[in-house]
């Protein structure tokens, strides 16, 4: 097998800029991806694993060689290219053809409704999207949700990156023709944040983020190179930097010129590590209106133990802290803050609270900095807090 995310893996100091070595980046995105390793998989197509989907999901109903094929995708999705294409994984078997004309539908009335959806590394208008599509397709379908999500590639693969209890969300996003490429990127956690927030967790961090999603992508529609299928750079989530480095002008100058592009049957799934370098691609056609079904699944470990209601309590807690502020103890109200407000901004209801104008709305906690910091009346935050959460809602 091949080595590990980083050589630095015991550092737990920040990583900044000066840690993204492009020359150390290359050693590492040469690495030649191979079959030998990875027994189970049928190809490698431009550094990428490819898998027989069929193929694969018969294999993987003994129990024993089902847990050494997901040996086998962790440890690609870790050490290896960090990318896995599964070959006609979603089939009529799982309502593809069905599923697709609803999410059609669906975008039919988004559009007769005025909405335009928001994209986080492209411009609005660029493509089209259905956020919260999980749901959606659940409410509107649920017995094609069913056949779709019953796919037990998608079981097998989940589990082996994030472990039993994952969850699935979904987003449905279409590339129109002439749709531009997005800008290279990591993915969530650390890659939706800017470069300075990513820079304030340290590199234990760093590496703990890509463990806790995996993302994938299911084509429902054939994606030649001319209708933009997304573009990777295979083991480019071996470089722990990456959160920093995607931003910077060497590293984004290097994808462009190595970054891989694999062409798409409908069904075809990719699953890849969040910390890979990819961007979806320039849409050169006139006619392919390029659909994606784009998976998150998380792991279940990011939650508290507890359930509050950190509305009711910053409420309860903003006239003292109107004092606090009042009376210059900066340090004190910022540390209350981070006890007693909520300091992310997702889950979201995207629909409601799009990244139009950045990657990430208004966090709980950056909406009492800024009350605080325009003398906002405790009536006044109180409505600005109940419409945050309210958008915050499914």
């Amino acid at each position: 097998m091949t080595s590990n995310i980083s050589s630095h893996s015991h550092r737990a100091d920040r990583l900044r800029a000066a840690d993204c070595d492009i020359e150390n980046f290359r050693a590492l995105v040469s690495e030649s991806t191979q079959l030998a390793d990875h027994p189970h998989a049928s190809d490698v197509v431009q550094n990428v694993l490819v898998y027989d989907g069929p193929d694969l999901a018969r294999r993987a109903t003994d129990d024993q060689v089902r847990a050494d094929i997901q040996d086998e995708l962790a440890d690609a999705l870790l050490n290896g290219p960090g990318i896995v294409v599964f070959r006609a994984a979603f089939t009529v078997d799982h309502a593809v053809a069905e599923t697709t004309r609803t999410y059609r539908d669906i975008i039919r009335e988004q559009h007769e409704r005025g909405v335009s959806n928001g994209d986080h590394f492209a411009k609005p208008g660029a493509n089209d999207r259905i956020w919260s599509a999980l749901q959606k397709l659940a409410i509107a379908e649920p017995e094609q949700f069913a056949r779709y999500y019953s796919n037990d590639l998608l079981a097998l693969v989940a589990e082996a990156w994030l472990g039993p209890m994952y969850q699935v969300t979904s987003a449905i996003n279409v590339v129109n023709p002439g749709g531009a490429a997005q800008n290279p990127h990591r993915d969530y956690h650390l890659g939706f944040m800017s470069t300075d927030t990513a820079a304030a967790f340290r590199a234990h961090i760093h590496r703990l983020s890509p463990a806790l999603t995996l993302q994938g992508a299911v084509a429902h529609c054939d994606m030649p190179i001319e209708s933009g299928p997304t573009m990777y750079l295979p083991h480019s989530q071996k470089f722990e930097a990456g959160y920093i480095a995607f931003n910077l002008p060497e590293f984004r100058e290097y994808f462009a010129e190595n970054h891989i592009q694999l062409p798409l049957r409908e069904g075809d799934a990719v699953f890849f590590n969040p910390a890979l370098f990819h961007a979806a691609g320039h849409n050169t056609s006139t006619d392919i209106f390029r659909m994606a079904n784009l998976l998150q699944i998380s792991s279940p470990f990011g939650r508290a133990l507890d359930s509050v209601d950190r509305q009711t309590i910053v409420s309860a807690l903003y006239p003292t802290l109107v004092d606090w502020t009042a009376q210059g103890r900066e340090r004190d109200v910022a540390n209350v803050i981070a006890a007693s407000a909520e300091g992310y901004a997702f889950p979201s209801n995207l629909d409601l609270d799009q990244p139009i104008s950045g990657l990430a709305g208004e966090t709980h906690a950056e909406l009492v900095r800024r009350a605080l910091a325009t003398g906002l009346a405790a009536a006044e935050f109180d409505a600005a807090a109940a419409d945050l959460f309210a958008r915050h809602r499914a």
